[in-house]
């Protein structure tokens, strides 16, 4: 496990050589296309469009350790409060992430379509960006569980997104194709799936990022045009509160503890060192921002209001 953490970390490194944009007028044709919907935020990447696409909200009691092996609930309803947060329950917000890359129109992780207590408002949101779900032509996935490959299907089984090629890691490939609680959605996309390697180039502006420890093949994305670059990074973190501030706790969410904290401890010092733009999949809408050091651990900064 030494080395595969260390190899996520060299990745990390690789990957993220620090650039940080320059600050000169906004060219209007790079300003982001205006989309009349509570449900997308509309934001550049460099050249590129984006989208984030609400898909819904869960709430996770804080009584199962999810986020502290160890901890009593005590302990991390301190943490909540001492964000302005109620410590009962921890908020999380669902919202893929929609790019367009040229002629790619690329969607990273499908939501949980209406299960998991979300709001399955994938489709809706997708369809106020002017795409219709025939003209996906790539959906990356993060990892295999339910609220990011959910949207993958219909309610009748049929593909979501019919003419996208389903890229999954090998890693992720490998453990899930043989799931017999997810038979039938994996009979339905295996036709479709392309597994990937760590470090691979997915798209011209989209290369898979490492960041072991959540599932086998768990993986985030590093989305570069001209001097910006955005890392999308799964659920390397999945609490803006308590994995910002405390990367040093162990997940239960993790197949490997240990590796997610070393992923989200190195995740966290690059972000900081670099400035990185982040976007966080179940971070406050729309899951954009940045992170800042704040006494021994860090702090998110979101960079639009986290209720638009």
């Amino acid at each position: 496990m030494r080395l595969l953490t260390a190899a996520a970390l060299a990745v990390l490194t690789i990957a993220g050589a620090a650039c940080k944009p320059a600050e000169k007028p906004i060219d209007p044709a790079l300003a982001p296309a205006v989309v009349n919907s509570p449900d997308v935020h509309s934001f550049r990447i460099g050249a590129l469009q984006a989208y984030a696409l609400r898909d819904g909200s869960m709430s996770v009691p804080n009584d199962n350790q999810a986020f502290g092996v160890g901890l009593t609930p005590q302990v991390v309803s301190a943490a909540l409060t001492a964000a302005g947060q109620p410590g009962g329950q921890i908020p999380l917000s669902i919202q893929p992430l929609l790019v367009k890359d040229g002629d790619r129109i690329v969607l990273i992780d499908t939501g949980a379509a209406g299960e998991m207590g979300t709001q399955g408002k994938l489709m809706a949101s997708l369809k106020a960006t002017g795409v219709e779900p025939g003209q996906v032509t790539d959906i990356l996935i993060s990892h295999y569980h339910g609220d990011h490959i959910g949207g993958l299907v219909t309610k009748s089984g049929a593909l979501a997104f019919p003419n996208a090629t389903i890229h999954i890691s090998a890693a992720d490939w490998e453990v899930m194709e043989p799931y017999p609680e997810g038979e039938a959605l994996v009979a339905a996309i295996r036709p479709k799936v392309r597994p990937f390697m760590p470090a691979e180039l997915l798209t011209p502006s989209i290369t898979a990022v490492t960041l072991p420890g959540h599932t086998e093949g768990h993986t985030g994305f590093e989305i570069v045009s001209g001097e910006s670059r955005l890392l999308y990074f799964g659920d390397a973190m999945h609490s803006s509160i308590l994995s910002v501030g405390h990367p040093e706790w162990t997940q239960a969410w993790d197949t490997d503890g240990p590796a997610g904290v070393t992923t989200r401890e190195g995740l966290l010092e690059r972000a900081e060192r670099d400035d990185l733009l982040l976007y966080g999949v179940h971070f406050p809408w729309p899951g954009l921002g940045h992170v800042k050091k704040q006494g021994k651990g860090y702090a998110w900064a979101p960079l639009a209001p986290a209720g638009r």
